[in-house]
């Protein structure tokens, strides 16, 4: 029997999936979580074989789970059931050694077979999500000044300090900032500094 913990902050739809997974002869589901913390306590208290996880959710988001339990070396296997097609989500969860990646328009009968593929060894992301990812999103469009320039405004420094710091002038400070978010389509510094994390752009 594969022992099953859901965490997923939609009441419905976390019902729906319990309901629908107790119906397979193989499936028992042994636990909701509604939050991160929820699903990390669970997974540690009831050691089930899989954790099927929402990315958004109050507090630890799905993602900070998969990565909490991945640094602690748990052996349950997390599953990203979500609606976000982002590159950047997606890299985080391979490198949190996530065994599956499925977009939440799938059907039941393709999680429930990716449920059992998983548990054989293998992992399962969403053929479109990969496709989304390789297109063209891997490339970071920022030269390696105004990288440089974001990671500074990233850490919180002025305009004033990150112009001291590189030897610029505050007003080549601004032109860079200015270009930075004009290229990536943002429209205010801690937009850039989202948009640029969750490409992982700032590695």
């Amino acid at each position: 029997m594969i022992r099953i913990v859901i965490a997923e902050d939609q009441g419905m739809l976390l019902g729906a999936m319990k309901s629908l997974l107790n119906m397979e002869d193989d499936m028992e589901v042994v636990g909701l979580a509604k939050n991160g913390e929820e699903a990390i306590q669970l997974v540690e208290q009831l050691q089930p074989d899989v954790c099927i996880m929402d990315i958004e959710m109050p507090g630890k988001t799905g993602l900070d789970a998969a990565e909490f339990l991945f640094e602690q070396q748990h052996n349950c296997k997390i599953i990203i059931l979500t609606t976000f097609a982002r590159p950047g989500y997606f890299e985080r969860a391979r490198k949190a050694g996530v065994r599956g990646y499925l977009l939440k328009d799938s059907p039941i009968e393709e999680l429930v077979q990716s449920i059992r593929t998983i548990m054989d060894g293998r992992r399962i992301f969403a053929p479109e999500l990969v496709d989304f990812v390789y297109e063209d999103e891997s490339e970071n469009p920022l030269t390696e000044r105004e990288s440089q320039v974001l990671e500074l405004v990233a850490e919180g420094k002025t305009t004033k300090e990150i112009a001291s710091e590189l030897y610029l002038s505050t007003g080549t400070v601004r032109n860079y900032i200015s270009t930075i978010l004009d290229k990536l389509g943002v429209g205010n510094r801690i937009e850039a500094i989202s948009r640029f994390k969750e490409k992982g752009w700032n590695k």
